[in-house]
C-alpha cells in the first residue's frame, strides 16, 4: 500500500470518527491499533507498547501534573481575590481601570499557573460582577476576561508550551523564554485597546464612584503581590538561572503554592483533595491523548507519510511564507473542532520537518503556534474560553453577546501574529540571550 494511500486513509478515518463525537484519545488509539494490524500484522502491536512506555517515562511530561497541581492549589488559596482588590484600588482612576486591572491579574495568573480555565473562571466570578455593577459595557467586560485568560497559553509556565516542546523535541526552557515577550506584548495590546477605546467612548467604562481610598490603604494592598511574585521568580528564576530543569522548577512551584495557601489560611485537607482530583483528571486526559497521538503519528511516519507530504510541498515550489500562512490557517481551523493538546500532537510531528526544510526557527514557529491556539480558544462557536465564561454569565447576557465581545481581541491577536511573523527577533532574542549566558 502506497504512503499516499495510507496518508489519505488515516486522516479520512480520523476526520470521520471525530465528527462522530468520539473522544480524541480513543479515536487515535483505535485507529493506531487498526492500521498497525492491517499494515504490519499483530506482532507489530509491540510498537504501541513501546510508544506508551516512552510517554510514561518522559521527564519533560512529568512537569505537567506538577504545574496543574500548583495551579489548582493557587486557585483555592485566596491569592486571586486579594490581587483583584489591590488592582481595583490602583487602577480605578485610569480610563477603563477595572478592565485594565483584570488584564493585569490575568497576566499575573498566567505567570503563576499557565491554566486558561483558572483565569477565566476566577475573573468571571470576581471581575465580571464588579465591572457590570459599575456600569461597564457588557462586551468590554466579557472581552477582557476571555482574551486575558488566554495569556496562560503563551506566558510561562504553560502546560501547552511543555507539550509543544516535548513533541517538537526542543528545549522547554527556550520555549518558556520565547513566550515572555510575545505574552507581554499581547497583554500590552489589550490594555492599550481598553484605554484608547474608553477614552474615545467614556460611556463604556463610567468613572468610579466618589468612594476614596487612602494612599496608605493602596500601599497596604500591594502586599498581595508578594506571594505571586515570589512564586513566579522561584519557578522561572530557577530555570533561567540554570539551577533547575522545568520539571524540577514545577516541584518548587508546588511547594510555593502550598506555602502560599498556608499563609492565607486556606491549606486544608479538603482543598488539597480537590486540587489533587483536578490534577488527576486533567493529567489523565492529557496523557491519554498524548499516548494515542504518539502511536498514531509513529505509524504515519513509519509508512512514509511525513516524507511524502514534505516532497509534495517542496514540489509545489511555493514561497515559504505562503506555506507558513497555510499552516497557521490549518491550525486555526482545527482549533474550531479539537483541543490544543490534540492539535499539537497531531500537527507538530508533521509540520516540523517542513519548518526545518524551509529554514525556519522551531522556537519562533512554536510561538506562532501558541498564538493560533489563543485565537482558537476565543473563536466562536467552539472556543474553550467561551464555554468557561458561559458558566458564570449573569441572567440576561447570552452567548451572542460573548461572541461579539471577543471580536476586537481576536483582531488584536491576528495583529500580534503578523507582528511576530514579520519580526522574528522579538521572539528569539530573549531565549538566545539566555542560552548565551548559560554557555558563558
Amino acid at each position: 500500500m502506497s504512503s499516499t494511500l495510507v496518508f489519505s486513509a488515516m486522516f479520512l478515518s480520523l476526520l470521520l470518527l471525530l465528527l462522530s463525537g468520539m473522544p480524541l484519545a480513543f479515536v487515535l488509539i483505535s485507529l493506531a491499533v487498526l492500521f498497525t494490524i492491517l499494515l504490519w500484522g499483530l506482532d507489530a502491536l509491540v510498537l504501541t507498547v513501546l510508544q506508551t512506555y516512552d510517554v510514561m517515562t518522559s521527564d519533560v511530561l512529568l512537569a505537567i501534573p506538577l504545574y496543574v497541581l500548583m495551579a489548582s492549589i493557587l486557585q483555592r488559596s485566596g491569592i486571586i481575590e486579594a490581587l483583584y482588590k489591590a488592582m481595583e484600588h490602583w487602577f480605578r482612576r485610569l480610563p477603563g481601570g477595572l478592565a485594565v486591572g483584570t488584564i493585569a491579574i490575568c497576566t499575573v495568573m498566567a505567570a503563576m499557573t499557565g491554566i486558561v480555565g483558572a483565569a477565566v473562571a476566577a475573573m468571571g466570578i470576581l471581575a465580571l460582577p464588579s465591572m457590570l455593577r459599575r456600569g461597564y459595557d457588557e462586551k468590554l467586560a466579557l472581552g477582557v476576561i476571555c482574551a486575558g485568560g488566554t495569556l496562560g497559553i503563551l506566558i510561562p509556565p504553560s502546560i501547552i508550551t511543555i507539550v509543544y516542546a516535548a513533541t517538537a523535541q526542543i528545549s522547554v526552557g527556550k520555549m518558556f523564554a520565547a513566550g515572555i515577550v510575545p505574552g507581554m506584548v499581547l497583554s500590552g495590546l489589550y490594555v492599550s485597546y481598553v484605554v484608547i477605546r474608553t477614552m474615545l467612548r467614556p460611556s463604556l467604562a463610567p468613572a468610579p464612584d466618589n468612594i476614596t481610598v487612602s494612599w496608605l490603604e493602596m500601599f497596604r494592598s500591594l502586599k498581595s503581590l508578594f506571594l505571586p511574585t515570589l512564586i513566579v521568580f522561584s519557578v522561572l528564576g530557577s530555570i533561567y538561572a540554570g539551577i533547575a530543569t522545568p520539571t524540577e522548577a514545577a516541584a518548587v512551584g508546588v511547594v510555593g503554592a502550598m506555602l502560599s495557601a498556608m499563609l492565607q489560611g486556606q491549606f486544608t485537607m479538603a482543598n488539597l483533595s480537590d486540587a489533587a482530583m483536578d490534577t488527576l483528571r486533567v493529567t489523565t486526559m492529557i496523557m491519554w491523548i498524548t499516548i494515542g497521538a504518539k502511536i498514531f503519528v509513529s505509524i504515519f511516519t513509519g509508512t512514509g507519510g511525513a516524507d511524502s507530504l514534505l516532497m509534495f510541498i517542496e514540489n509545489l515550489e511555493l514561497n515559504r511564507w505562503l506555506v507558513v500562512l497555510s499552516m497557521m490557517g490549518i491550525l486555526v481551523l482545527l482549533g474550531l473542532f479539537l483541543d490544543e493538546i490534540g492539535i499539537i500532537l497531531l500537527c507538530v510531528p508533521v509540520f516540523m520537518p517542513i519548518i526545518a526544510a524551509f529554514g525556519f526557527d522551531p522556537v519562533w514557529f512554536g510561538v506562532l503556534f501558541l498564538i493560533t491556539a489563543q485565537m482558537a480558544y476565543i473563536t466562536p462557536p467552539f472556543g474553550y474560553t467561551l464555554f468557561y465564561i458561559k458558566g458564570v454569565l449573569p441572567p440576561g447576557i447570552g452567548m451572542e453577546t460573548v461572541y461579539r465581545a471577543i471580536l476586537p481581541f481576536l483582531v488584536l491577536q491576528i495583529m500580534a501574529l503578523i507582528l511576530f511573523m514579520l519580526f522574528p527577533d522579538l521572539v528569539t532574542w530573549l531565549p538566545d540571550r539566555l542560552a548565551q549566558r548559560l554557555v558563558s
